[in-house]
């Protein structure tokens, strides 16, 4: 090597340990566990590979998914459980066992190089964790550097939730209730230890809820003639990904950190849902994750108006279907493989493969308008017996009658079943209540329906969209 050379190389290594460490732009995969049906740790790690995903995260630290990924390339991101962040902010004795018990002995043939403390804490109302966040995270810190591990970044995913605004994207703020509390804090975390800024957010929900007013084609990459120029700095911008990024960008700015790199913890699109979930489909669903590994992967990086040629490091949402994901149908369907292990669509995490590389045709879209006429709420399939004698308790529960016609004698009483019976005060319950905000989920337990379940004179209460 010669002396020019070796200066190079030099200046280089310089950067690297002034800046931390250099981030890749291969995409990763979310590896969640809510299903029954899910295949064995072993196999997910082969179905990951077979992604050419070069990361993947964990919504906890599950020592047989840990062993399955030991002497891979793999890097891992594995997650303290929500319930334990009280405990840990206030013991280092309890952060230092934690770290000893659930990283210490992978860490020398497990890649993991992501410790996410919690999961979008800050999106529901306040227990008590809120103010325990950003101590757990330094604890956890100290405990990862008492063991003399380094390559791990600390860290915790949030929701778009704890943005106050995020439109325009300059106008980018984060909630009142958390802006000086717990966010500035954080933020003062994530730039001492050279960390991300970890986020999930979800073109799909931002459209989906303003369909009228975003293009499809604005929110899955694909338009030509859309774009929108954010009157505070006249950035343009072509895509609705970009404008969620960049109001994370702008919100971290007005607390005086612009140079925190953001980690996209979450993004995808749900390949399916209820009757009444607007372009929940797989044509877009492979159209939008395959664009958004395009983007992420494409070198030079790309970058938004805001960061042009920042590198954005993401996890795409999920790996599997989990049918036992609470909320609406969409919950249980991001999936880029069905339980049984086949492939709800064709994708190269890596980018290597070109659009015009995937074979295998899409099936058409047929909810992207929105669907009109009327919509029941029955059992979902493989729910849990017990918790649906419990959801049917809880409906009729709620008065109004909910429950009146499948009382003995009445007309919906026969026959005598769990399945009739929760189905009806599902029904019965989303009729009454969806004016003030009810939905056809209950936890997962149900699911919409076209098709009319009334039968002889017992007539189900159903729902016009």
């Amino acid at each position: 090597m010669g002396p020019v050379a070796a200066i190079h190389v030099f200046i280089f290594a310089l950067l690297i340990s002034i800046s931390g460490a250099v981030i890749s732009s291969e995409v990763g995969i979310n590896y969640g566990q809510l299903g029954n049906n899910l295949p064995s740790p072993s196999r997910s790690v082969e179905l990951i590979k077979s992604l050419k995903a070069k990361r993947v995260k964990i919504y906890d630290a599950n020592p047989d998914i840990l062993k399955s990924l030991k002497n891979t390339d793999i890097q891992v991101s594995i997650m303290v459980p929500n319930a334990l962040i009280p405990n840990i902010s206030k013991s280092q004795y309890f952060s230092d066992q934690w770290v000893k018990t659930n990283v210490v002995p992978y860490y020398s043939d497990v890649k993991i190089r992501y410790l996410l403390v919690g999961n979008e804490i800050l999106t529901n109302p306040d227990t008590g964790t809120w103010f325990n966040l950003v101590p757990a995270m330094r604890r956890i810190k100290i405990s990862l550097t008492r063991h003399n591990i380094r390559k791990i970044k600390v860290g915790t995913p949030s929701a778009i939730n704890v943005l106050e605004s995020s439109f325009p994207p300059s106008n980018g703020t984060f909630r009142p209730d958390i802006s000086g509390t717990v966010i500035k804090p954080m933020l003062q975390f994530l730039n001492r230890t050279k960390s991300f800024f970890f986020i999930d957010f979800y073109p799909f929900f931002a459209w989906s809820e303003n369909a009228h007013n975003i293009s499809l084609d604005y929110a899955l990459f694909n338009a030509q003639n859309v774009t929108y120029t954010d009157p505070g700095t006249n950035l343009t911008y072509t895509n609705l990904f970009d404008q969620m990024f960049d109001a994370v960008v702008f919100a971290m700015k007005r607390l005086g950190y612009p140079g925190i790199r953001v980690f996209i913890a979450e993004t995808g699109w749900p390949n399916g849902g209820d009757f009444e979930q607007l372009g929940a489909n797989i044509y877009n669903s492979a159209t939008y994750n395959r664009n958004v590994v395009k983007k992420l992967t494409t070198i030079p990086a790309i970058g938004t108006p805001a960061q042009p040629g920042v590198v954005i490091p993401a996890f795409i949402f999920s790996l599997y279907n989990e049918n036992q994901k609470p909320g609406p149908g969409t919950e249980r369907q991001f999936g880029l493989y069905y339980p049984n292990g086949t492939e709800v669509f064709e994708i190269d995490l890596s980018g290597k493969t070109p659009l015009s590389g995937y074979k295998k045709p899409l099936p058409l879209p047929t909810n992207n308008e929105p669907y009109k006429g009327k919509l029941w709420c029955i059992v979902a399939k493989e729910a849990n017996r017990s918790a649906v004698k419990d959801a049917l308790a809880w409906a009729c529960s709620q008065g109004n009658k909910t429950c009146d016609e499948i009382q003995p004698g009445k007309g919906c009483y026969k026959p005598v079943s769990l399945f009739w019976h929760a189905s009806y005060a599902f029904s019965s319950y989303w009729a009454e209540f969806k004016k003030i905000g009810g939905v056809c989920s209950f936890n997962g337990l149900a699911t919409t329906t076209v098709k009319d379940p009334s039968f002889g004179q017992c007539k189900f209460p159903s729902v016009t969209l």
